[in-house]
Formats: structure tokens, sequence, C-alpha cells
């Protein structure tokens, strides 16, 4: 048996955890009253909870099942960096389960050493504490998988489905990733892969005009990535484009950057300026999406076990693999 650790942001699952949240992402200082407030109102008008914790469960058990039903023996196990189980927590689990080998994957398509790294540094920091007693293997960069690529494709040709015939070729599109400080994407993937993927989503698509946008950028100082999406839909309405539709693609999972952030600020905004805004649904448990995750994997297992497969089980997994995804590997005996 071993074990699949899904990595993720982790959400409060209620008001009462962003407190704890707010004071894991202040690397242990608590927010102030002003901040806590601010936070906790968002978070009320998404329903008072993120369902970011329970939807990534939800993945991490239809992988597995997926998996297993090609033969692959994996136990599925989730990890999160700002909320319960943390992923120092998950890792004991791991131990006290007696496996021993774990395939690691961060849930970001894209590559950065602020999102797939940060990830990687925790785990690795972990496991040096728990003595190094864990074989593990990271999965990241799988921006370009074909399946991938297919499953946002198929939420896109959802979501233009929302607009009226007339008005579908005038859909103007935004992909949207989350912001980071324009210091850190210096020599970094981050941008590079966000595109590419965009480019490889619009391949096979009829044309539509697109453009991509950055969007729930931090406080501080320091310069962001952009444009952002409210200086976009600003020029888009001088340019009288009436209908938009955005793609998050740097999200796979509904939190509050979907639902506070897209579904209520930059629509509330859109609608100031009287463009309809709209936004595909997140890929969540889609069976494409599920689909997609299984095939990266499986060829991340191809590459580290050529032949035979893992020694058990065997999968179905016997075509070559498709390129996408990176593998790095760590503390092994």
């Amino acid at each position: 048996m071993k074990a699949l650790l899904i990595l993720a942001f982790g959400g409060p699952r209620s008001l009462e955890e962003v407190e704890f949240l707010l004071t894991c992402l202040f690397k242990g200082q608590k927010p102030s009253p002003e901040q806590l407030e601010r936070v906790k109102e968002r978070y009320r008008l998404i329903g008072g909870s993120s369902p970011l914790s329970e939807i990534t469960l939800k993945q991490a058990k239809a992988l597995e099942n997926n998996l297993n039903s090609k033969g692959y023996p994996f136990k599925s196990y989730v990890g999160m960096r700002y909320s319960h189980p943390l992923i120092e927590e998950t890792m004991s689990e791991i131990l006290r389960d007696g496996i021993r080998e774990v395939i690691a994957i961060p849930m970001a398509p894209f590559r950065s050493r602020a999102s797939t790294g940060v990830y990687i540094e925790e785990v690795n920091r972990i496991h040096k504490d728990l003595g190094e007693v864990l074989e593990i293997s990271f999965v990241k960069g799988w921006h370009l998988y074909p399946l991938f690529l297919d499953a946002v494709r198929e939420k896109v040709q959802e979501g233009l489905m929302e607009f009226s015939s007339e008005k579908r070729k005038k859909v103007h599109l935004i992909f949207t990733a989350h912001s980071l400080p324009k210091l850190i994407l210096e020599n970094d993937p981050y941008a590079n892969d966000m595109e590419a993927s965009v480019r490889g989503v619009l391949e096979g698509m009829e044309p539509h005009p697109w453009r991509i946008a950055f969007q729930s950028r931090g406080s501080g100082p320091e310069e962001w990535a952009g444009p952002d999406v409210e200086s976009v839909l600003i020029k888009l309405s001088q340019e009288k484009v009436k209908e938009v539709l955005i793609i998050p693609i740097g999200f796979i999972s509904d939190h509050i950057e979907i639902l506070y952030d897209i579904d209520i600020a930059f629509r509330k905004k859109a609608e100031s300026l009287g463009i309809v805004l709209k936004r595909t649904r997140s890929l969540n448990t889609s069976e494409r999406f599920i689909e997609a995750l299984a095939a990266i994997v499986e060829e991340h297992i191809h590459n580290l076990f050529p032949s035979p497969l893992m020694g058990e089980g065997g999968g179905e997994g016997e075509s070559p693999p498709a390129k996408g995804g990176e593998i790095i590997k760590v503390n092994y005996f």
C-alpha cells in the first residue's frame, strides 16, 4: 500500500476557524481585530465557511477510487497548509498507518516557488522532523497535461452555453490566476505556465477574444503581477464589451477567491460598468478532472517504476505517458 498525499491551501469550516487560518498564514502572528472581522465578513457572505476542505477530501477519495479500480494500491490523505488537517498531522497519520511510500500532489497546476515550491519545502521540513523515515516523490507542473486541458475546456464550453446564441460569439474570455509579487515572479515559471495552459485550452475551440488577468493580490507595499481583473474589466468597458466569461484557470476548487472575489466583488464591478459577467464552474470533483489527476499519477508511477508497475496490482496504464507533469524525487532509501 502506498499513500497518495493531496496538498491544498485549506479553508475554515466555520467562522470560528478563520482566526486559526489567518494565524497560520501570518506565521504565528495573530491578526488584528480589524483584519479578522474583514475576513470573517467575506466568509459570512459566502455562507460562513469555505467548501475547500470538503471538496479536497472528496477529490482525494475519488482519485483513490479511480486508481484502485485500475489496480494501483493507494490510500489517499489530505494535508492542508492553513487549516486542519495540517500537513504535519497528515504525515504523522501516514506513519501511524504503517505506510512508508508517498506520492504527494500539490493541488496547483502552475509551478512556482511561492505555491508548489512552498508545499514541497513544508513536506521536506516535516519529513526531516519525523526522522526522514518516508519515501516521498512529488508531482508538480501538470499545467499542460492533455486531460487537464480537456477538463478546463469542458468548463469553458459549458460556461459559454449560459449566454444566448446571438451573444455567445461576442463573449470575451478572461483567464485568471492568483497574483504573486513581481519580485517572486522573476526567474519563476508561474506566469509562463499560466499562459501556456491558457493557449493549450484555446486550441481546438472556436476563436474568442481573450485576456489573462491576475486576482486576489495580497496586502503589502510590494508590486504585484498584473493586470488585475478590475483594470481589465474597465478596459473592456471602454471597448464596449458587454459579455465576459471568467475562467479561473489557476484554481481547481471552489473557495473564497472564487465565491467572494469573482462571484461577488468582480460581478459587482462588472455590473457597475454595464457588463454581464459569468464564470466557469470550478473543476472540483468533475469526472474529467479526476480522470486527469489519475492519468497524471499513472505517468508519474511509470517514470518512477518503468516495469513491473510497483510490484503489485499492475494497473492498466500500458499506453505511453502523455507529456505533462514534472517529477521531483527526495529522500529515497
